[in-house]
């Protein structure tokens, strides 16, 4: 299997090598996921960290039910990244980080006739949420201007349109108050208990009905993304074109080994969905990524079954490595709350809550370099290319996630 899977239990394995550090509790929850009714196989990936009962950073694939609560509240949330016209040489990073004024309200009236012609397109028909369209929201959300810093495929660089000379924007939210509403009304009516896949050996149709639900939300959330990115470019004066988009919690129908089921993603990128972007801390690379698929490698058996073993998933992240809520306690000695708008790497950060500040710091989180290297050696990705942190935005004041 090679020195980053690792077979945890018949069920449960883990893309990481034993030098990677995984907290216990993490390993924890996902042998106890992996016992729930209907689940055929569970895979970790190198930044797996404990959730709210279930891990964050996993893949869960099912026969005959899906689990609502294991996509979690944030359905739809993934990373895009965006090519922009504002080119590296003429950044200046305090006149940069005074751009983003009016980022966090609800876009005004000149935005409706986008919205509108968007959401159509989309296929998106709920009105509810709308006021939240186009913002980042808390937590590890983000809006981070990039340049590339090395490139290891100039090719694949090409083919996604990416100009080294220019600044890129990643962007890091989901579907907000939408995605909360739904996973809150399926557990209040089911708890955590999953819904039977097969509509015909059910009385009523709850499962179509969250799948009807959860695919607006995830539609929803790639359009959030897209606005927030050029309300974005609209505060520097640039314009720009998306190169990638990807959702990392989401459930959908996948085919695995021969077997039909239903793969849940929760803070787990695809790898069967073209280039993709693993973020690092505010102070750490991010590495733009092109997965090893199935038919790139069909000669390779090792490949192939590593594909299935990871559940064609890869992680979404550096990972954590503290919980939210003690990073204050573990860095407010020895950092300043302005000694934290500044990261070792030269870029800046904007982020008006304190508490944030702090949970969100480069030291709360794994080495995203790690992560790279698990995944490079299980033969899941090839790298294409490094990035460097500018300026990453979360947010001018208190802010609700």
């Amino acid at each position: 299997m090679g020195k980053s899977v690792q077979k945890i239990t018949e069920n449960v394995s883990l893309i990481a090598s034993k030098e990677t550090w995984i907290e216990g509790l993490a390993i924890d929850q996902l042998i106890k996921t992996s016992e729930l009714s209907g689940m055929h196989s569970v895979a970790g990936m190198p930044d797996l960290h404990p959730g709210r009962g279930y891990p964050i950073g996993a893949a869960f694939f099912t026969t005959n039910k899906i689990y609502p609560a294991l996509v979690g509240n944030d359905i739809g949330c993934g990373m895009s990244l965006w090519q922009t016209s504002a080119k590296v040489s003429k950044v200046n990073l305090d006149k940069l980080a005074k751009k983003f004024e009016h980022v966090e309200l609800p876009l005004d009236g000149s935005w409706s006739e986008i919205i509108e012609n968007r959401k159509a397109d989309k296929g998106i028909t709920t009105d509810n949420y709308d006021r939240a369209l186009g913002t980042i929201g808390g937590g590890n959300h983000f809006a981070e201007f990039q340049t590339i810093d090395e490139v290891y495929d100039q090719i694949a660089l090409d083919e996604l349109g990416l100009n080294k000379k220019h600044l890129q924007l990643l962007v890091h939210s989901g579907s907000r108050g939408l995605g909360q509403s739904i996973l809150v009304e399926h557990i209040t009516k089911h708890n955590h208990d999953g819904l039977v896949t097969d509509t015909e050996k059910t009385d009523d149709n709850d499962f179509q009905d969250y799948m009807t639900k959860h695919d607006e939300a995830v539609r929803w959330a790639e359009l959030n993304r897209e606005l927030i990115a050029k309300r974005f470019l609209e505060a520097i004066r640039a314009n720009g074109d998306c190169a990638l988009d990807i959702n990392h919690n989401l459930v959908s129908s996948k085919n695995i080994d021969g077997c039909d089921g239903w793969l849940h993603r929760k803070g787990a990128t695809p790898s069967d969905k073209g280039y993709v972007v693993i973020p690092g801390s505010r102070g750490d690379y991010s590495y733009l990524v092109k997965p090893i698929t199935l038919n790139e490698k069909l000669s390779n058996s090792e490949t192939s079954d590593n594909l299935n073993t990871s559940l064609f998933s890869l992680a979404h992240g550096a990972g954590r490595k503290w919980k939210r809520g003690e990073c204050h306690g573990r860095l407010g000695h020895k950092y300043k709350r302005e000694d934290l708008y500044r990261t070792a790497l030269g870029s800046r950060v904007v982020c008006g809550n304190k508490e944030l500040l702090y949970d969100e710091a480069p030291q709360a989180y794994k080495k995203c370099e790690t992560v790279i290297s698990d995944m490079v050696d299980a033969g899941l990705i090839e790298v294409v290319a490094k990035l460097r942190p500018v300026l990453t935005f979360k947010t001018n004041g208190d802010c609700s996630s």
